[in-house]
């Protein structure tokens, strides 16, 4: 990509009737390119100078994990292929469908996260820098408040995917991860955040969940360290709560253990691989950790 290129990116995300699933994960590519000419009327809307950018769409449904990864792989394969799309650069819209065989393998959702209520469909907008930049902002100001997709894009959506749409936005990736945020909070994995955070914005950093009774994690160079510890370490180390016999400190144990899975899962989910390393009783783990 040259450099004086760039892109934005966001996402048509479809909230599905509680309770219900879509009828097909991917539209086929006649469909998907008139679905991405509906969402580039939308941000036009928004942003009048989108019209004069290239616009491509995945149309297939993504759970946000699968989007919020560091690097950003699927948005990244989705700019090569419009990078070669044919065709002169500037207004095009290309929506990227199923064929015969159903999607590429770097644009097919993983099965492992179908059935969710919010899914997505990845789209970004690129151009050159000094055009690109005042649309992204715009829809960065925006997108949040106002949008909410055109009464046709959302029918559109619920026909192709046989699904029980109840609302329909635009997004940009910043958005989603702000929506994530709260989300993760409301879950209880609001302590996990700041590490998700910045494996996406800022991963030369270095971040430690070190916050007991959580358990003890550090994300550096891209991975997750997590200290494992049996039940002496762990008690030993401030991570055990006080006053308990030993049948209850067995029980509590058991959950430390579980919330260790717990955040090992999500961080997984979004690509952030874990590591454990074993942190004996009279060793501090923070530093095994650092080693």
């Amino acid at each position: 990509m040259a450099d004086s290129v760039i892109c934005c990116l966001g996402a048509l995300a479809l909230e599905l009737a509680p309770g219900t699933r879509a009828g097909r994960e991917a539209l086929p590519a006649d469909t998907a390119g008139q679905l991405a000419a509906l969402v580039a009327q939308d941000l036009a809307k928004v942003a009048p100078g989108a019209a004069s950018l290239d616009l491509g769409l995945v149309a297939a449904l993504f759970d946000p994990v699968e989007l919020l990864r560091p690097g950003y792989p699927l948005h990244g394969e989705l700019e090569r292929l419009v990078a070669r799309a044919p065709g002169a650069s500037g207004g095009r819209v290309i929506g990227f469908g199923a064929d015969a065989e159903g999607l590429p393998g770097p644009l097919r959702p993983n099965p492992d996260y179908a059935g969710g209520p919010l899914r997505l469909l990845p789209f970004l907008l690129r151009g050159p820098a000094e055009e690109l930049a005042p649309v992204a902002e715009r829809l960065e100001q925006a997108l949040l408040d106002t949008g909410m997709a055109a009464a046709d894009t959302a029918l559109a959506a619920q026909d192709g995917f046989a699904a029980q749409v109840e609302h329909a936005r635009l997004m940009t990736l910043d958005d989603l991860a702000a929506m994530t945020a709260l989300q993760y909070e409301h879950a209880g994995l609001a302590p996990l955040w700041p590490l998700l955070e910045t494996a996406l914005f800022t991963p030369e950093r270095e971040v430690w969940l070190d916050a007991p009774p959580e358990p003890l994690l550090r994300l550096a160079g891209g991975e997750a360290r997590m200290a494992l510890l049996d039940i002496d370490a762990w008690s030993e180390g401030g991570f055990a709560p006080t006053g308990l016999d030993a049948a209850a400190l067995g029980r509590s144990y058991e959950h430390f253990q579980r919330r260790q899975r717990q955040l090992a899962a999500v961080l997984e989910a979004h690509a952030i691989p874990v590591t454990y390393d074993h942190c004996p009783a009279g060793k501090d783990p923070r530093e095994i950790l650092r080693a």
